[in-house]
């Protein structure tokens, strides 16, 4: 369980950077992209595990290669749009 919540938070990590690199105006920062990027992360691979079930998600919990780009790729996707949500509101809020 520990090794799949790394695994999506450093994915959701290097996704908000990305998106912060993509987005220079909804940017953070790079401290600022990475930590929003982590909490989206996490939050977007217990998000999928969610949508899936309980029963894949147990199916999809080990350390198989299918298991590690799914977490990788929510966590990634994850981090990018809370990236942006946040990027955006703080540029909305700034006016």
């Amino acid at each position: 369980m520990i090794v799949e919540l790394i695994i999506q938070a450093v994915s959701g990590a290097i996704g908000g950077n990305v998106a912060g690199g993509v987005l220079k105006k909804s940017s953070l920062g790079m401290t600022g992209n990475s930590i929003a990027g982590l909490i989206g992360g996490l939050g977007g691979g217990q998000l999928l595990g969610g949508m899936l079930g309980s029963g894949a998600a147990e199916a999809a919990s080990g350390l198989d290669l299918g298991a590690i780009v799914g977490q990788v790729a929510s966590g990634g996707v994850g981090g990018a749009v809370l990236m942006a949500v946040v990027g955006i509101v703080k540029g909305m809020m700034a006016k």
